[in-house]
């Protein structure tokens, strides 16, 4: 049998206990490299805010991040990451990813923020700054939609909040349909806005997909 889509980690006959978040710091001259791995879902971004403002304080350029090893990755830590890079920015500092996982990578390019995490070039100018900052901000505008649509999906189908992601995940990509987009669909549809056929389709798909996957790793 295939293994199922978008799985972070092999199914086992035992449940599945979350990866533990560890986040570890080291400086880099005027900036300091900050390597985290496990899961950042809601509990664990309050953990990664607090971690990455205490460094961000004794950082004078800003932060460099390592997050190949994590295997989950969630909207609540985006809300994370773009604050704090809001913070960084209004001090002249930067905060990058230099080593996202697939998790991460997936997220940031969903919801069209990879760009705000990359390395910045030398000859950078106040215009491009402020680009970035509406760029951050109008992230941040989409982040409330995106959670009230994962809300909707739990509510609908009894899903935890990590499957409700994959989902909004899977049909984002089946429907190439950018993530914020189908969230506002999916917000609107519960006011009585229909959501297209072709949307509602893969929507059942990609529960399905998760009820399976589940049932396999419970064989």
């Amino acid at each position: 049998m295939p293994e199922p889509a978008y799985s972070t980690q092999p199914a086992t006959p035992a449940a599945v206990r979350p990866q533990p978040l560890t986040i570890a710091t080291q400086p880099d001259g005027g900036r300091s490299i900050v390597v985290v791995r496990g899961e950042l879902d809601l509990q664990a971004a309050d953990e990664l805010g607090a971690a990455l403002r205490r460094v961000l304080k004794s950082a004078a350029e800003g932060i460099d991040l390592d997050m190949r090893g994590v295997t989950f990755c969630d909207c609540s830590a985006l809300n994370v990451l773009l604050a704090v890079r809001e913070q960084a920015l209004a001090e002249s500092r930067t905060v990058t990813i230099q080593s996202p996982s697939p998790a991460t990578e997936r997220l940031l390019t969903l919801t069209g923020t990879l760009s705000l995490f990359t390395a910045e070039t030398d000859d950078g100018t106040d215009h491009q700054l402020g680009v970035e900052v509406v760029q951050l901000r109008r992230a941040m505008q989409t982040r409330p939609t995106i959670d009230l649509a994962r809300g909707v999906l739990m509510a609908t189908f009894g899903l935890s909040p990590q499957d409700a992601w994959h989902v909004l995940v899977m049909v984002s990509q089946h429907t190439n349909t950018k993530l914020h987009r189908l969230a506002q669909d999916l917000v609107t549809a519960v006011q009585g806005e229909p959501l297209p056929d072709s949307v509602q389709r893969e929507v059942a798909a990609a529960v399905a997909r998760l009820a399976e996957s589940d049932g396999d790793g419970e064989a």
